[in-house]
């Protein structure tokens, strides 16, 4: 789907993140770049494949989306560059000994950025708002735990658990659990942003680009940028030569070719994992997915490696469901781990069928490998008799269909992050507020699902998760891919921006442009 990306969880720290953190080059070219210089520093323009039309962070789920509003909001917790919770709008909370009660205080002399303070009613109204079904946020289900927020006075606020969850704090981080302001209303947010974020929303005009302003009040500091743009170029061809001529500061790419030919003298490039998943999403209650003989017929006839070296170009690596460094599952382990046409063959006869078709949805602009991945899985499964058309949407529309569950399929970039509860519990238990997405339920995965939270050890989560992989694969709920690679390219005048695992934009702030 279109990414949303999923809050680090604190539990996960002790697994040894293997997050790589790199401070990008502070050599400065002196040539030309960014939107000038302004009187209190310069502007920095970033490039993005897509129009960032969600303005509402509680129901955010495109990366280009989530990559502004990251800047205009700020969450109760953050995340560090392991992607494991931090300190935010409030210190790490006191927890009770029974694992029930979070004690958080926030941080003094917060405001938002039109000059009204942020305090504990701002909490309590943001976290009640998103657990209201009626606001349709994506973080709903990661809360949904919390069964009381009170606010004893305007620095403290506590929130109370029905059942302990060792998830509950990388929910509590991540642009979808923004704290909004209670004295707005959402219809205002949606088209006007109002947080206390580094930067203060300016304007946005519709496919061109977001303009946003330094907020001098921000609580941790001074941001680094007069002005931040982020700009929309959807070909990426021309994101690369936007960045040669120094029209365009910094963008990230996912593949290593067009970030290559973005290299410059003064543009350079690094590269990260991403735990993000690449998927061919199969929605099981899809009249033609409802017998899972046709789904698993549609994985065995996937060669995967092929998928990466096509639409990756071998940038990448063959996964399972769960990318979250601690509990990452093996794509061996799943019905027909290599591309097998006998046993797709097979499972379509025990389906009572020779031939199937489908149509997949696929995204234009919200990353550039959609289109090559549809092509190549649609050549591969015609092997098989099995037709797959592909309706290709623009990023706008795409996200529409698919939030509306309105597919059979769905050429999809999922968000993930190093806790898998906050990933996958929306799409998979009966409850979770995107399962009409995946269509998929049982009874075993609501009861794995719930045990995967309740335990704080590392060893026997991971067992937990194994056996929801598991289910997840040996029903072909989804025809999980690969992860690739992230490729931040940056102009050599920008200087301060940490490049880590899954390319977040958590340092933009200080980032600045000499």
């Amino acid at each position: 789907m279109p990414r949303s990306h999923a809050p680090a969880a604190k539990l996960v720290l002790a697994g040894g993140i293997a997050a790589t953190v790199l401070m990008t080059t502070t050599a400065c070219s002196g040539g030309a770049g960014g939107t000038g210089v302004g009187p209190n520093g310069e502007a920095l323009v970033f490039g993005i494949g897509a129009d960032s039309t969600q303005l509402l962070p509680w129901t955010a789920t495109a990366v280009q989306s989530n990559q502004v509003l990251g800047q205009v909001y700020s969450s109760l917790l953050d995340e560090d560059s392991r992607l494991a919770p931090a300190a935010g709008l409030a210190d790490l909370p006191e927890v009770s000994d029974d694992g029930l009660t979070y004690t958080f205080t926030l941080k003094p002399n917060v405001t938002f950025s039109d000059g009204s303070a942020l305090d504990s009613a701002d909490v309590k109204y943001s976290l009640e708002k998103i657990l209201d079904p009626d606001t349709k946020a994506v973080a709903r289900t990661s809360l949904a735990d919390i069964k009381a927020v009170t606010a004893p006075d305007a620095g403290h606020v506590v929130i109370k658990l029905s059942k302990p969850n060792s998830s509950i704090l990388s929910a509590l981080s991540g642009v979808n659990s923004s704290i909004l302001p209670s004295d707005k209303s959402l219809s205002a947010l949606k088209t006007k942003p109002v947080g206390t974020g580094p930067y203060s929303f300016k304007s946005r005009t519709a496919n061109q680009s977001v303009v946003l302003e330094r907020n001098d009040t921000y609580f941790r500091g001074r941001p680094g940028l007069s002005t931040l743009e982020f700009r929309v170029i959807e070909d990426k061809s021309a994101m690369a030569s936007a960045l040669r001529s120094g029209t365009v500061d910094m963008a990230i790419f996912d593949d290593s070719v067009t970030a290559k030919t973005a290299t410059s003298s003064s543009v350079k490039v690094t590269d990260v994992d991403q735990l993000d998943y690449h998927a061919l999403q199969l929605r099981a209650d899809a009249a033609v997915f409802k017998d899972t003989d046709v789904r698993l017929a549609v994985q065995c006839a996937i060669d995967r490696e092929q998928v990466v070296k096509t639409a990756a170009l071998g940038q990448g690596e063959v996964v399972g469901p769960i990318t979250s460094p601690a509990y990452a599952s093996s794509p061996d382990a799943r019905p027909c781990p290599d591309h097998d046409l006998a046993a797709a063959k097979k499972h379509l006869s025990a389906a009572g069928k020779s031939k199937v078709s489908f149509t997949a949805i696929v995204p234009q602009g919200l990353y550039s490998s959609a289109a090559d991945e549809a092509q190549n899985i649609q050549a591969q499964l015609a092997e098989a008799g099995i037709t797959m058309k592909i309706e290709t949407l623009d990023s706008s529309a795409y996200v529409d269909r698919w939030l509306a569950g309105d597919f059979d399929a769905a050429i999809a970039l999922n968000g993930t992050g190093s806790d898998p509860a906050t990933s996958y519990t929306r799409y998979f238990t009966s409850d979770g507020n995107f399962n009409k997405l995946a269509g998929y339920r049982s009874a075993g995965l609501d009861k794995l699902f719930a045990q995967g939270i309740e335990t704080s050890d590392i060893a026997a989560r991971k067992e937990i998760y194994g056996k929801i992989a598991k289910e997840l694969e040996d029903n072909a709920v989804w025809i999980w891919l690969y992860s690739g690679r992230s490729y931040i390219a940056t102009n050599t005048r920008v200087t301060g921006f940490e490049a880590i695992t899954d390319a977040g934009l958590q340092s933009l702030w200080k980032t600045k442009v000499s």
